[in-house]
């Protein structure tokens, strides 16, 4: 069993490795589906290893149930990084990595209606102080032409999709190791991404070392040391705390973007960051 202690720090990491996602697939020039395909694909195989040595005897005892839902959940993140690598395409990244860690609204609703988890006042009111925190944000980046309001709409759908992964994935984990989720799921989903490329005719093929180099990043840093580390937690805290968690990746996100990528911090974003920090800060404290 893993003590608070640890959980927490877990959870910064994986915040902290997942902000970095929106900035490596800004600087790359890569299709979206492409850099989604190489970012699990690669994943997928720095874990084989690991998951040869320790885990494939237990695959074999995977029931039809886990094996449909770690598909499911493959499905569902292959398409989240389809529909918000596409966003970031077309919004900025404040607003796209804003909408997306909207997901207290999906999860919430997901963990009452799935596992009839209640919501406390305290949880309530700190989630939708955070989410005031996130809207505040992007306030100064929404723009009223189509290309910007097509942008934050793939977020947004993204962002269910990403809540939807985490809601198949709390169930499964429960019973199935983390190495064998993490690679059965990054499996499924470089899968679902290497078909969807064949079909939308994305060349997977003719990349420079620098686009190269930005796969691997995204699947170490982001996917690895982000992701991996979300469904780590799932066996020990409900989707709804790591749904919480996530609302603090905007704050990172935009913090790159101005070191990285020279986009400028507005007074918008520095408030909105602080009113983040405090609705997190409420909700842990309360858990």
């Amino acid at each position: 069993m893993m003590n608070k202690l640890s959980i927490t720090f877990i959870l910064i990491g994986a915040v902290m490795s997942v902000s970095t996602s929106a900035i490596l697939v800004k600087l790359s020039t890569s299709p979206a589906p492409v850099l989604a395909f190489y970012r699990l694909f690669l994943a997928a195989l720095l874990i084989c290893p690991y998951f040869v040595w320790k885990s494939r005897k237990e695959i074999k005892n995977l029931t039809r149930r886990e094996w449909l839902f770690s598909a499911i959940a493959g499905v569902l993140l292959a398409f989240h990084f389809i529909l918000w690598f596409h966003s970031l395409e077309y919004t900025s990244v404040a607003s796209s990595v804003v909408l997306v860690t909207l997901q207290p609204i999906f999860s919430f609703i997901g963990t009452y209606l799935l596992f009839k988890e209640k919501i406390s006042y305290t949880g309530l009111l700190s989630a939708c102080v955070a989410i005031i925190g996130s809207v505040i944000i992007s306030w100064g980046d929404f723009s009223i032409n189509g290309l910007a309001l097509f942008g934050d709409l793939l977020a947004l759908l993204a962002c269910a999709f990403i809540t939807g992964y985490l809601l198949v994935g709390q169930s499964v984990r429960e019973r199935v190791s983390i190495t064998t989720y993490t690679f059965t799921v990054y499996s499924f989903s470089s899968i679902t991404l290497f078909l969807y490329c064949l079909v939308i005719q994305y060349p997977l093929i003719g990349y420079d070392m620098n686009e190269w180099t930005l796969f691997l990043l995204l699947a170490i840093f982001p996917t690895l040391l982000g992701h991996s580390l979300f469904n780590l937690l799932l066996k020990w805290v409900s989707t709804n705390i790591i749904s919480i968690a996530i609302l603090f990746e905007p704050v990172g996100a935009i913090l790159l973007a101005y070191w990285l990528l020279r986009e400028q911090v507005t007074l918008t974003q520095i408030i909105g960051g602080s009113v983040i920090i405090l609705g997190i800060s409420l909700f842990v404290l309360k858990r």
